[in-house]
């Protein structure tokens, strides 16, 4: 089995002020291959779990690795973040420049690349997304669906060797929602991805898990399915009965 790009031991968190942790104990390992979907109600520490991976919250128990190293201290994390694209659930916080080009160019200049060079990676990124030409545009204008696609732009724009994406297509239609999952199984990434969209997770993903109690379960038995009929349970895991 090959060893994990990033592991948790033991992991818990607490949100000041809370007398319950939303993590509790938290084992899990993330594996070159993967293709994990997370579901759950809000407030099930979908989210909470992802930012203790990135480091944008620290631990008050346990450990995270990795490339089997110790992640603590602010470097140690900046190279997780190199390794892993994460998607953040509002655009509006992923988005910091005024233009969307200088916002997408900004990780690969940050990487080492030079004006040129990032500006070539932003436009080819934006491309590979259908915004050709968005590139002058406003970032404060945009739509909300425009917004989601220009922050994932901004994320694979640094060639991540693995996506972490929370809620990916909220705020897209249906066609731009398709070009997604088409882009993801092009990229062939390993990735974890949050979401409540179940036709969504079907196509983008392989092996399913919850936060129940604080604890990450693996789901072996949900079995997600597209729904190509209105469904009044559409919106919720549920079973079929034969």
């Amino acid at each position: 089995m090959s060893e994990p790009l990033l592991a948790l031991t033991g992991v818990r968190y607490l949100y000041p002020g809370t007398a319950r942790p939303v993590l509790d104990g938290v084992d899990f390992a993330f594996r070159p291959g993967e293709r994990i979907g997370l579901f759950g109600p809000n407030g099930s520490g979908k989210t909470t779990l992802l930012h203790v991976m990135m480091g944008l919250l620290r631990p008050d128990a346990g450990e995270v690795r990795f490339k089997g190293a110790l992640a603590v201290t602010e470097k140690d994390f900046r190279a997780v973040r190199r390794g892993i694209g994460l998607l953040l659930q509002n655009a509006d916080d992923q988005i910091i420049y005024p233009t969307v080009l200088d916002d997408v160019a900004f990780g690969p200049l940050n990487c080492g690349l030079s004006p040129h060079e990032a500006r070539d990676k932003a436009e080819a990124t934006l491309a590979l997304l259908g915004l050709e030409g968005f590139g002058p545009r406003l970032s404060h204008r945009l739509s909300g669906g425009e917004k989601k696609l220009v922050s994932l732009a901004g994320v694979l724009a640094m060639e991540p060797e693995a996506l972490f994406l929370d809620e990916p297509t909220n705020g897209l239609d249906p066609e731009t929602r398709e070009r997604i999952v088409s882009i993801l199984e092009h990229l062939g990434k390993p990735c974890i991805v949050i979401s409540h969209d179940w036709d969504f997770l079907v196509q983008a993903t392989d092996v399913y898990y919850s936060i129940e109690q604080g604890k990450l379960c693996r789901n072996p038995d949900f079995v997600p399915h597209r729904h190509v009929h209105v469904h009044p349970l559409g919106d919720h895991a549920h079973h079929h009965h034969s």
